[in-house]
């Protein structure tokens, strides 16, 4: 009596793995989602046993069992009958990698409206989902009519989910002038180069204003338009060494307004 028991319990159990194969055969040929649903109830005892795992965790069982369920469906997309694995071995570290996701995302730094928090972790759920369906990244649009919301509490939602995922100041900075990286500790509070290039540039200007045509000139083809004295003082009709003595008389002039 134990051995025919025993034998017609491996026979249902040949016969539903062939049935499951048959079905992922059909899914994976025509992505039809009624499929998908039947290998859905299949294995959604899978989630439901993960989720109670995580009772008492401060999340409510039916929160959990969303996100393995979620992570189910993922699995079922992913699932390659060619490798040679059991399908339960490859959703388990998937649904299990799905709920660790979750409890990693719900703790917020700053405080926002549960509001926020709630819409936020749905939208997490629907761009995962919707990526998966459309093959590409959902658009704000894709996810306000998925969830039936205004596009504009998808914005606020997704600009409020910053508020727990804050940036390190380990995080490394491309610098595009060389290959030497820096860290976002490293930036913070350092002068900006270029606002010292802007000030130096009005300082200049200002300076330029106030002196004749003559000295601006000297200046000017010097050290823009890179001149000899020579070549000055042929345009200016007067020696080389008068050009050299206005030209050290206007620096000096130069340094004492830049440093006062």
């Amino acid at each position: 009596m134990v051995k025919e028991a025993s034998g017609k319990v491996n026979v249902k159990n040949q016969d539903r793995k062939k049935y499951i194969e048959e079905l992922f055969q059909q899914y994976i040929a025509t992505k039809d989602i009624e499929i998908r649903n039947r290998i859905f109830k299949e294995f959604m005892y899978i989630p439901e046993i993960l989720s109670k795992k995580y009772i008492n965790k401060g999340v409510d069982f039916e929160d959990i069992y969303q996100v393995a369920s979620l992570g189910l469906i993922y699995a079922i997309e992913r699932y390659d009958p060619s490798k040679g694995y059991e399908f339960s071995s490859f959703a388990t570290p998937t649904i299990l990698g799905e709920i660790k996701k979750y409890f990693r995302d719900k703790e917020w730094i700053i405080k926002v409206p549960r509001r926020i928090q709630e819409l936020s972790r749905k939208i997490n759920m629907s761009k995962d989902h919707l990526q998966h369906k459309l093959m590409r990244m959902p658009t704000i649009k894709d996810i306000a009519s998925y969830l039936d919301i205004p596009e504009e509490d998808v914005i606020e939602a997704m600009e409020g989910s910053y508020a727990y995922s804050p940036t390190s100041l380990d995080v490394r900075i491309s610098n595009s002038k060389d290959e030497n990286d820096l860290s976002l500790f490293e930036v913070l509070g350092i002068e900006d180069q270029h606002m010292t290039e802007i000030e130096d540039k009005d300082l200049i200007k200002n300076i330029f204003e106030e002196m004749d045509d003559y000295d601006k000139k000297i200046i000017v083809d010097r050290y823009y338009n890179n001149k000899s004295q020579s070549e000055i003082a042929h345009d200016l009709g007067v020696s080389q060494m008068t050009i050299s003595r206005l030209e050290k008389k206007i620096i000096k002039k130069l340094r004492e307004k830049i440093t006062t």
